[in-house]
């Protein structure tokens, strides 16, 4: 998974909350998480992934990936909407 895909995404959700809340109501067709996140931040989404059968794509930077979302401020966790 590359920054570049998300870059080209429609459309996204960012951050913990927002995309756990999308991956409830089954707007999400994968995320993207920051391997520099606090896993007290990711662990439930990636847990979620799981039980929703999403794949969960890796980065390695926080600041990377806000910045391919157009924020500039990290994200720790990104979704890629259906």
């Amino acid at each position: 998974m590359s920054y570049e895909k998300v870059e080209q995404a429609k459309a996204t959700v960012i951050g913990a909350k927002q995309t756990s809340r999308a991956i409830e109501f089954g707007k999400i067709s994968e995320v993207v998480v920051a391997r520099d996140a606090d896993a007290r931040l990711t662990g439930k989404v990636i847990s979620l992934c799981q039980d929703k059968g999403l794949p969960v794509h890796y980065v390695d930077s926080m600041r990377r990936l806000g910045k391919a979302c157009g924020i500039d401020v990290g994200a720790a966790v990104v979704g890629l909407k259906v």
